[in-house]
C-alpha cells in the first residue's frame, strides 16, 4: 500500500497492495473530496480517512467506476454521502449482490455489508458528476462491466479510465454480454478519442501520461485484433501473470474461437 500521491494539481492517487488497485481523491474548493473506487482492504480505507483527515478533506461524494466487488467499497468514517454510478452499473451491482459478496469475503474479508455495494445513479442525462469541485466528465460504455465509467478531467487533463487501459492486465472482456469485443472496442475508442489526456490513472497498474496514454490504447487495440483474428498473442501483460489473468485470457481465446 502507498500513501496518496498527487499525480495532478488537486489530483491524488493511492495504490493498494491487492491487485495494484488505484483509489483516487479529486480535490475541490472548501476542502471537499470527490472519492473514486475507494480499497480495497479494511485497513486500507481506515488509512485512507485518515490521511485524507491530516489534510483535512471532506468527503463531498463517491464514485464507481463499475459494479464489480473491489469498485464499490466504503466505509463509515467517509461519511454518509451519495456514491454515484452509472445506473445501469447501479442496477448490476444490486442483481449480483450475494455473487460479490461471496468474492469480497474471499479476498477482503471484513468490511462493513451495509455500505457494501449500496450506490446512487447518476442523474438521467447528467454528463458530470454532480459536486462542486472540478468539473469531471462521465464517459460511460459497456466494455468490461455494464455501466463501465471513465472519468475525465478537463482542467487537468487527467482521465480515470477504470478497469481500462491498464499497464498490467490485458483487455478484460464481459464474456456473458452477446458480443464482448464489439463492446470492449467501443469502449476503448470512445477513451482513445478523448482529446486532452495528460495524465492516465487506470483502476489497476500505474499512473501515465499522455505518450503512455497512447501506447496503451495501441497495446490494447493489438490485443483485441489478435484476439478477435485467431492470432497468437504475444503481450508482455501476460508474462508472469498471476494465476486468475492469465485463466480471465485463455477464456477470452476460448470464446473468440467459438464464435468463428
Amino acid at each position: 500500500m502507498t500513501q496518496l500521491a498527487e499525480v495532478a494539481p488537486g489530483i491524488l492517487v493511492r495504490q493498494s497492495s491487492f491487485a495494484l488497485t488505484n483509489t483516487t481523491v479529486i480535490t475541490g474548493g472548501r476542502s471537499q473530496a470527490l472519492v473514486v473506487d475507494p480499497g480495497v482492504t479494511v485497513e486500507e480505507l481506515v488509512d485512507l480517512t485518515r490521511s485524507m483527515a491530516v489534510r483535512g478533506l471532506r468527503v463531498a461524494a463517491g464514485f464507481s467506476t463499475h459494479p464489480h466487488w473491489d469498485h464499490v467499497l466504503w466505509c463509515g468514517d467517509l461519511g454518509a454521502v451519495a456514491r454515484y454510478a452509472a445506473s445501469r452499473a447501479v442496477r448490476i451491482a444490486q442483481e449480483e449482490r450475494p455473487g460479490m459478496v461471496e468474492r469480497l469475503e474471499r479476498s477482503a474479508a471484513g468490511h462493513d455489508l451495509a455500505l457494501f455495494g449500496y450506490l446512487t445513479p447518476l442523474p438521467a442525462g447528467s454528463a458530470e458528476i454532480p459536486w462542486d469541485g472540478p468539473a469531471a466528465a462521465t464517459i460511460t460504455h459497456s466494455g468490461h462491466a455494464p455501466g463501465h465509467t471513465a472519468l475525465f478531467l478537463p482542467d487537468t487533463g487527467v482521465l480515470l479510465a477504470g478497469d481500462m487501459l491498464s499497464d498490467v492486465e490485458v483487455p478484460l472482456l464481459d464474456l456473458v454480454e452477446s458480443n464482448p469485443l464489439a463492446d470492449y472496442r467501443r469502449g476503448l475508442e470512445r477513451l482513445a478519442a478523448v482529446e486532452g489526456v495528460r495524465v492516465l490513472i487506470p483502476g489497476h497498474g500505474h499512473v501515465g501520461d499522455a505518450d503512455e496514454f497512447r501506447r496503451r490504447v495501441a497495446a490494447d487495440i493489438r490485443y483485441l485484433d489478435d484476439l478477435e483474428h485467431g492470432r497468437e498473442i504475444h503481450d508482455g501483460r501476460l508474462t508472469g501473470a498471476p494465476e486468475w489473468l492469465l485463466r480471465s485470457h485463455a477464456a477470452q481465446v476460448r470464446h473468440a474461437r467459438h464464435r468463428e
